[in-house]
């Protein structure tokens, strides 16, 4: 599961990137700072099993606090762009090439308006943010327009040869990891079956932002929130976009984390609070730090947002579940008796065939059937799992 993180240069991506991941990535209040992408692990949170059966969690991968389940997502922060990225400029398309993999994106945007759309620092409220998370939208949108047009011969050729122009675009667009159906459905609701060849240039942008708006989503991650004028301008976009817009501090989170690790504070990614270990091992300065950030930012927006973010882009927008498969259903474990080892995220129509394919091709080519842990009930390969499901696989031998 891949996560893309994109937005105009300058407004922190990279320092939510860092906060998520606590990857150290170059940091610096200029444009395009970063040049190549930078990939981490992030992690979504899911409650637990293990309290449910009195068992103690052995995550392979991510950790387990006994109650909370962080279970790893790969997240992709790349350069930054400008208006007119699609033709070339600034950094031109890289970024968006880098983002062909990713199912979701969260566009970061300076939430208080102080930089400007090169990303210039600039007075706070100086700049309308909703501008960036349009430009965004649109650099994407006239990316796949030009993918397109480059491609109308081809097209063509296909669809003379006898192939429906669902079929035709996808092969254009298979890079972007967007279904044939999708495709087709998109054309269809747009009542765009004809070829592309007689489109408008209208038409073509339309099928192109519905394509991404539906195959590649946004959530916006309104950063800056520990500057003052950022509020009114978050209330604005949250009624403007259809997309979820997170309040975040990626800075503060980016604090948290890094205190955290070096033992000054106990805190958790998406905890509402955190606890100082001990008081005397932190200067004065520190101790402003830590107590404006629970004050203008925990007690007023209840997280940093920066695990919210990815939650939302993860659980809400995605619709992924995540599931527990085991070998032995008695006690919860692999073959090697590690208990739960395993928390897999799966989209939302997946079924017991799904995960073993998942878990390994081979499992899933001898696959019988599943079993339902919590109430010891066969379950067919074609069953839809549910969040949190714990899963037994029977394969033949």
């Amino acid at each position: 599961m891949l996560v893309g993180l994109v937005g105009k240069t300058n407004v922190g991506k990279t320092t939510f990137f860092s906060a998520a991941t606590l990857v150290e990535a170059e940091r610096e209040n200029r444009p395009f700072v970063t040049i190549n992408p930078n990939e981490g692990i992030g992690y979504v949170r899911v409650r637990s099993v293990c309290r449910e059966f009195e068992v103690k969690c052995q995550p392979k991968y991510g950790w387990c606090n006994g109650h909370t389940r962080y279970v790893p997502i790969k997240l992709l922060d790349v350069a930054g762009l400008v208006k007119g990225a699609h033709k070339g400029r600034g950094l031109g398309n890289k970024f968006l090439d880098d983002l062909r993999r990713a199912s979701v994106n969260i566009i970061v945007i300076d939430a208080a308006g102080s930089t400007d759309e090169e990303g210039n620092p600039v007075p706070p409220s100086s700049h309308d943010p909703l501008e960036d998370v349009r430009m965004v939208e649109e650099e994407f949108a006239l990316w796949v327009v030009s993918i397109v047009k480059r491609s109308m011969s081809k097209i063509r050729g296909k669809i003379i040869s006898g192939s429906p122009v669902d079929a035709a675009l996808y092969e254009i667009l298979s890079g972007l990891d967007i279904s044939r159906g999708l495709i087709k459905e998109v054309l269809t609701d747009l009542s765009l079956e004809k070829s592309p060849e007689g489109w408008s240039e209208e038409e073509l942008v339309v099928f192109s932002r519905e394509l991404l708006k539906r195959g590649k989503p946004f959530v916006v991650a309104a950063n800056k929130i520990d500057i003052p004028e950022a509020e009114d301008n978050i209330k604005r976009l949250g009624m403007s976009l259809e997309e979820p817009v997170i309040p975040v501090s990626a800075e503060a989170e980016l604090i948290l984390r890094k205190a955290a690790r070096s033992g000054l504070i106990r805190y958790e990614p998406g905890d509402s609070d955190f606890e100082i270990v001990d008081e005397s091992s932190l200067t004065r300065a520190q101790l402003r730090v830590l107590d404006s950030i629970r004050e203008r930012i925990l007690k007023r927006y209840g997280t940093t947002g920066v695990q919210k973010t990815i939650e939302t882009a993860i659980f809400d927008v995605l619709g992924m579940k995540v599931v527990f498969p085991v070998e032995n259903e008695s006690k919860l474990s692999d073959k090697d008796g590690n208990v739960l080892p395993d928390a897999i995220l799966l989209p939302p129509s997946a079924t017991v065939r799904d995960l073993a394919e998942k878990i390994h091709t081979e499992i899933a080519k001898k696959a019988l059937y599943g079993i339902d842990v919590r109430n010891k009930r066969r379950i067919s390969l074609d069953h839809v799992l549910k969040q949190r499901d714990i899963v037994k696989i029977v394969v033949a031998r």
